[in-house]
């Protein structure tokens, strides 16, 4: 069985930057506030719905402070030039109570602005598709802006049967984890 809370792979990005992927960790607190304050106001809009300056303590320990059984966490870094390391982006996918058998779960994504467009959502997706497949999750709902279209052709892109609806100017996405019908 695959150790989510132990994983991590190198990969890189479209333009050829060397990139870590690996799980969030408590310790990753400092690096994703100034991931978060690195963000422009239209990022931000569109990973939350709203506009907010930093993020809580609360919200801090939430992101950082995960319980791989119930939810994955997978940060993007890069090195510094002082041995640390700076998260560029981010993906998470959280278990709910289903009213059916299928193990589901709501998917997030965040890229920092100047590293968009180098395939980081798309790449994370994958990387949290194979741990949930391997944790017997069979489908993500996300919740998705219209005008983040960056995140939409993600998801048409991803290979995995997609349903799309829109409701109270929200597209609801579900991405179908094992084959069957759509």
């Amino acid at each position: 069985m695959l150790d989510a809370e132990n994983y991590k792979v190198a990969d890189k990005l479209k333009d050829g930057t060397a990139v870590t992927i690996r799980a969030i960790r408590p310790d990753d607190r400092k690096r994703v506030a100034e991931a978060f304050n690195n963000l422009d106001s239209e990022s931000i809009y569109t990973r939350f719905f709203r506009f907010k300056r930093e993020l809580t303590n609360e919200e801090l320990k939430s992101a950082t402070e995960i319980d791989f059984d119930k939810a994955v966490a997978l940060v993007v870094t890069i090195p510094t030039e002082e041995g640390d390391e700076t998260i560029i982006a981010g993906g998470r996918y959280v278990l709910y109570d289903s009213p059916n058998e299928c193990r589901s779960a709501e998917i997030a994504f965040t890229v920092e602005e100047n590293y968009q467009r180098q395939g980081m959502a798309g790449r994370i997706l994958e990387h949290l598709v194979h741990i949930a497949r391997e944790k017997g999750v069979c489908r993500f709902d996300a919740e998705v802006l219209p005008e983040n279209r960056a995140m939409l052709a993600v998801f048409a892109r991803s290979g995995l049967p997609v349903k799309k609806w829109s409701e109270e100017g929200v597209i609801h996405v579900t991405l179908f984890l094992e084959p069957q019908a759509v």
